[in-house]
């Protein structure tokens, strides 16, 4: 008797939980009647896995409201699988919609969303977990595939391998390296690139000065876990300390913290995208000989798409603050071939200056501004953070919202364009999925206090005469030293640099790749490509660490959610194989 079909999964994270939920809803039209084995390898329990696992700190929260997170497909998602909904983490956790969950939460939810996958599973179909970690996967193109795990001396067998590794470490860049032997040598802090949650922070001491270079949601984690984590408390818009509390000053290439999340629902009509940047606009570019450039062919029609959700939205819901009638303005809009004219008509038709978007100003809020001293600057900082903080929960910039809608959009249509460089994933986590309101609001009060302290934009870190130093230009002959240094961000996804070893066998093997050491994959099935562009058989990918990326972690309600489609697509093309394999071996 031969065994049953095999489908190892390489992580058992959110990713596998929602590939193992597509294959639950496509198994009754591509494999009825069959039995299939499915392998689930982590160290970490299946559904939560490393990130959103129970054993990290409760002070930790989730960067999306509790209704904006959702594991279940709607009518929204463009697939060819069946739609099986299911409650958002704010419907099943039983908790108002605005909240900002625990992470723990967030985990519970992953680990129920992982058992209902498993139990709607058709009969034959078997999930068995491996608390181990995959090391390497070898066998030929053709044939069966072996996953060897760590500690055991005989391989998992597999008639396909999917990799859905999620977030993972990475070996340190050259910079990184030096940094981190001359704190060595001199008996420094040196914390990389890491996930906050992971770093062991007890080297950071009470009331000393400690360098933070980054400020997007590794910060915040930071932030947290060096205040409210060493005993200090929130009180209003006070902040109490407890006395064990380092002295943080931060800075970053903007020298802003991300934006806000925006704090109220869109009312009324959504604009209607894609307009300038969907499916007609994506061919074109994937059809160019040449190929393309993000900046140079792509950037414009996001721009242009972006100003289109943004002046819709003001147009149709505030029209008192516009001259002209939307139609007049649309038609024209329409028409513009480039960011002049586009930034003249709505200075022609948008009396305030406002109400017009101008994304190289949201982009870079701090470019070519100088301040006379430190405390300037400090006092410049909370006034920008506040004014964010306004603008973002009032209704009445409700074209924010769209925007963000139409960052969500461009995301959708981009992730089959594959790695279009880093450039564009920064951009919108800083303007789409930045920390929640209360998290600036105790950056402000941990600021009045002292004990956070801005740097500016484009911080430069020197190490030189036993410490580390900090300048911007923001600040002009401004430097501060400290004996400490944390790089708050997550590692680079490169698969050159990544240590997991399974990922570092298949860059030695000579895997596609893109120039920004992505894993490259096919974008409609995720099957691994070789350098040639061909597609393995038997092996498949989904994360971050491939070119075909997701917004966000997690999909919100009614968006189309990309990572659904890749999920489901992935999902009923592996049952496919499976099943014509299990034809073939019967025959």
């Amino acid at each position: 008797m031969s065994p049953s079909p095999s489908l190892v999964i390489v992580g058992a994270g959110p990713r596998a939980t929602g590939l193992i939920e597509r294959i639950a809803a496509n198994a009754p039209e591509l494999y009825a009647g069959s039995d299939l084995d499915i392998h689930l390898v982590d160290p970490h329990p299946p559904g939560a896995g490393r990130i959103w696992r129970q054993a990290q700190s409760p002070l930790l929260w989730m960067n999306s409201h509790a209704e904006d997170v959702t594991m279940f497909t709607d009518e929204t998602v463009a697939m060819d699988g069946p739609v099986r909904p299911g409650p958002t983490l704010h419907e099943w956790a039983g908790i108002d919609g605005s909240t900002f969950a625990g992470r723990r939460v967030q985990g519970a939810y992953l680990g129920w969303v992982h058992e209902q996958a498993v139990a709607a599973l058709p009969p034959g179909i078997t999930v068995h977990h491996h608390p181990r970690r995959a090391v390497r996967v070898s066998g030929p193109r053709g044939g069966r595939q072996q996953v060897w795990l760590e500690g055991l001396t005989e391989p998992l067998t597999a008639d396909l391998v999917v990799l859905a590794l999620g977030h993972l470490d990475a070996e340190p860049d050259d910079e990184q390296r030096e940094l981190a032997a001359y704190a060595r040598t001199h008996g420094l802090t040196h914390l990389p690139p890491d996930f906050t949650a992971d770093s062991d922070l007890s080297g950071l001491r009470p009331g000393e000065p400690v360098l933070v270079r980054g400020f997007g949601l590794a910060f915040v984690d930071l932030m947290v876990l060096l205040t409210e984590g060493r005993g200090g408390r929130h009180e209003g818009d006070t902040y109490v300390p407890s006395g064990r509390e380092p002295v943080l000053y931060v800075g970053s290439r903007r020298g802003v913290p991300y934006h806000s999340k925006i704090g109220y629902g869109l009312d009324g009509e959504r604009p209607p995208l894609p307009r300038f940047f969907g499916p007609p606009e994506i061919e074109e570019l994937l059809a160019r000989p040449g190929g393309f450039e993000f900046r140079r062919d792509v950037w414009p029609l996001v721009e242009k798409e972006l100003g289109f959700a943004h002046y819709h939205r003001l147009f149709t819901a505030h029209p008192e603050r516009t001259t002209v009638a939307w139609t007049d303005f649309e038609e024209k809009y329409a028409a513009t071939t480039g960011p002049e004219e586009r930034a003249a008509l709505a200075a022609a038709a948008v009396p305030e200056p406002a109400d017009r978007l101008d994304l190289a100003a949201l982009d870079r809020p701090l470019q070519g501004v100088r301040y006379a001293g430190h405390a300037e600057l400090q006092d410049g900082l909370r006034q920008y953070i506040e004014g964010d903080l306004t603008r973002r929960h009032d209704p009445g910039h409700s074209a924010d919202l769209a925007v963000f809608l139409g960052l969500l959009s461009v995301y959708g249509q981009l992730v089959r364009l594959g790695d279009v460089g880093t450039s564009w994933h920064g951009f919108f986590n800083y303007m789409a999925s930045g920390p929640p309101g209360p998290r600036l609001r105790q950056m402000l009060a941990l600021s009045r206090a002292g004990l956070l302290r801005f740097v500016g934009a484009d911080m430069a870190v020197h190490a030189e005469d036993g410490v580390f130093r900090a300048s911007s230009p923001t600040v002009p002959g401004f430097h501060v030293e400290a004996r400490a240094l944390v790089e708050a961000r997550l590692p680079e996804p490169t698969v050159a640099r990544a240590r997991d070893p399974l990922l570092r066998a298949l860059h030695a093997e000579g895997m596609g790749e893109t120039p920004d050491g992505l894993l490259r994959v096919d974008p409609v099935d995720g099957r691994i490509l070789d350098p040639a562009g061909r597609p393995h058989p038997r092996r498949f990918a989904l994360g971050p660490h491939t070119e075909v990326r997701a917004p966000g972690a997690f999909t919100r309600p009614r968006t189309g959610g990309p990572a659904f489609r890749q999920n489901d697509a992935t999902a009923r093309a592996a049952l496919t194989l499976l099943r014509e394999l299990g034809l073939d071996a019967a025959a």
